[in-house]
């Protein structure tokens, strides 16, 4: 009866799921990783963060343009004032000004020219750090993917475990009623479908925890997202055909932190050309417009009044040439801090050379290791599975016991748990060394 009620259960579990997931899209491994890039709010809040780089570069650029301002005032003065014939008079007086002016740098000791050239450096390093990010969420991405998979097929061993112990119980409790075989063979078989029972709801928990992780880093809501059944069948080692030194020269000249890092140190250079700069005589020319209208009313007698309107304009153009003499140690300190930063970057492009280095080291390890441990998980299975066989037939004969049977079966299990496992890792870890040598990542060629 009890695998009556196991099946029942597992027809409820069924059919909540099913509910849960009506709604859910069935994502591609390609279409999780389009869906990431696009969407990620880190991705998105790096992208406005070049957006702001851009913005430097504008600005950089109109430092070349002649600037223009504009000015108004209206003035009042109240009181008494000397008119022409040198007399004090009773006059009130209302003025309005009104002035344009302009200027634009000639030579500032080429500043301008470097502030440009830096802004537009600084907003490649600001591109090649989202390219990083978007690397870095790739490889998540596919890692949870390839997570995923492997707990369905850990659901089907399982499943296929659960499926023997079912036949096997319902085959021994007919031996025993006709008194062929002892109730302790059923009780014992009884015991190990329990096991398995045990096994499946443990390998379908990892597989809902799985494809949660999955949507969480995509960003979905729980319950919205299944994954396509992929047989991995492309387990080739052709990557390991090259050596971890030939790996990282593909990497170093095209993965993005090394280019950012590199681009740093171009942009530190040019603020040490700035800094220098500001040492040099600037020289600037200045045009203005000046008008200025004045209406003059004074008091002539007690019952008359005289007014009169002046107007004023003027026009300017100077040349302006700024000399730095002394400024506290101020331009010395910004060159000098200027060149520390300089270093700086030379030394942290050659951390990130050696991280990248070191990176693809340990991945040309694991993956070699990963190969040599997926090959021998093959040939446990293979010969665990012959053992099996031969312990069923021997099992069915009645020449064995319950005990060593199920002995066989659960190694069998575990091989099997262990080939697949070590599938998942193989592939993975090759694919992140075909990635830093330059091989997109894609599930078509598994």
């Amino acid at each position: 009866m009890k695998k009556y009620y196991f099946i029942l259960l597992l027809l409820i579990v069924g059919e909540l799921s099913a509910q849960n997931n009506e709604n859910a899209k069935t994502w591609t491994l390609q279409e999780c990783v389009d869906y990431a890039l696009k969407n990620n709010i880190s991705i998105k809040q790096s992208e406005l963060e070049k957006q702001n780089q851009y913005q430097n570069v504008i600005n950089a650029k109109g430092n070349f343009l002649p600037n223009l301002n504009g000015s108004a005032a209206q003035n009042y003065n109240f009181g008494s004032s000397i008119d022409v014939t040198g007399s004090r008079v009773s006059a009130d007086f209302r003025s309005n000004n009104f002035g344009l002016n302009s200027s634009i740098v000639l030579f500032d000791g080429f500043a301008n020219i470097y502030t440009l050239n830096q802004a537009k450096l600084n907003y490649e390093v600001q591109n090649a750090n989202v390219q990083k990010m978007m690397n870095d969420i790739t490889l998540n991405i596919v890692n949870n993917y390839l997570q995923v998979l492997f707990a369905k097929e850990q659901i089907k061993i399982a499943q296929f475990q659960v499926d023997i112990s079912l036949s096997e119980v319902e085959r021994i409790e007919n031996l025993v009623d006709v008194g062929v075989r002892p109730k302790g063979d059923l009780l014992n078989i009884k015991s190990t479908l329990a096991n398995d029972e045990q096994s499946l709801i443990q390998a379908q928990n990892t597989f809902e925890l799985a494809t949660l992780r999955l949507a969480q880093l995509l960003q979905l809501k729980e319950g919205t997202i299944a994954i396509e059944d992929v047989e991995i069948k492309n387990t080739n080692t052709l990557i390991l055909a090259n050596s971890s030194t030939q790996i990282y020269e593909k990497a170093v000249v095209s993965f993005p932190e090394i280019k950012a890092a590199e681009l740093t140190i171009q942009s530190a250079d040019k603020q040490i050309s700035i800094s220098r700069a500001r040492y040099l005589p600037s020289l600037s020319f200045n045009y203005g417009l000046n008008s200025t209208y004045q209406h003059r009313q004074g008091a002539v007698d007690f019952f008359s009044f005289s007014q009169q309107l002046d107007n004023n304009l003027g026009h300017f153009l100077g040349i302006s040439l700024n000399v730095p003499i002394f400024n506290r140690f101020q331009f010395r300190t910004n060159v000098n801090r200027a060149e520390i930063n300089f270093e700086q970057a030379q030394y942290n492009l050659e951390s990130e050379q050696l991280r990248l280095r070191e990176s693809v080291q340990n991945s040309y390890t694991d993956a070699t290791l990963a190969a040599k441990t997926y090959e021998a998980a093959q040939t446990s299975v293979k010969a665990q599975t012959e053992a099996f066989n031969y312990e069923q037939e021997r099992f069915k004969e009645g020449t064995t016991t319950p005990f060593d049977f199920n002995q066989i079966k659960s190694r069998l299990f575990q091989a099997q748990s262990q080939e697949i496992r070590a599938k998942y890792d193989f592939v993975f870890k090759t694919k992140v060394l075909e990635f830093y040598y330059g091989i997109p990542i894609v599930i078509d060629d598994f």
